[in-house]
């Protein structure tokens, strides 16, 4: 499975590729999106050389990695990734939007968007690791069709579908 270019009525998720290193690089350059994550703002080059194994995907195995950088329609910049880890048990999901883009749905949009392309393309069970202080990721996770579970991972709740 290969990631697709997917549109909704505000965005485009664009395969993620190298060269939009340098302009993530400015959209995630806020402190704050680690918070809850930990690290720091990657520069471009350190943006470079990860998506460059990311676009070769994970070695062997039945695993997946499909990304997508978050193209605004409105005035074409790229404001944030979606990305899905799809394994034969369930498929971990992602996302992160960049400070200057947050507040308006777009990081529900485009999760909700990528967990329709999945589904149409086989698969049928999702979850993500939410920090239990990150109130804005589970509003997304809700909207992409998630619930919290008991279950944690590394002190975040993982949400799954029903």
């Amino acid at each position: 499975m290969n990631a697709e270019v997917i549109a909704t009525a505000r965005l485009t998720l664009l395969p993620l590729a190298v060269e939009h290193a340098a302009e993530m690089a400015e959209a995630l350059d806020d402190p704050a999106l680690h918070e809850f994550t930990g690290g720091s703002p990657a520069t471009a080059g350190e943006l470079r050389d990860r998506y460059a194994r990311m676009v070769a995907g994970p070695p062997g195995g039945d695993d997946a990695w499909l990304n997508w950088v978050i193209r605004v329609t409105e005035n074409g910049r790229l404001a944030g990734y979606v990305q899905a880890t799809v394994t034969p048990g369930r498929t971990w999901v992602a996302w992160v939007v960049g400070t200057p883009w947050q507040g308006r749905g777009l990081a529900a949009e485009a999760a909700t968007a990528m967990v329709a392309w999945l589904r149409e393309h086989g698969v049928h069970s999702f979850a993500a690791a939410i920090h239990p202080g990150h109130a804005a990721s589970a509003a997304v996770a809700r909207h992409a069709g998630l619930t919290p579970t008991p279950a944690t991972v590394d002190g975040e709740i993982v949400w799954e579908t029903p």
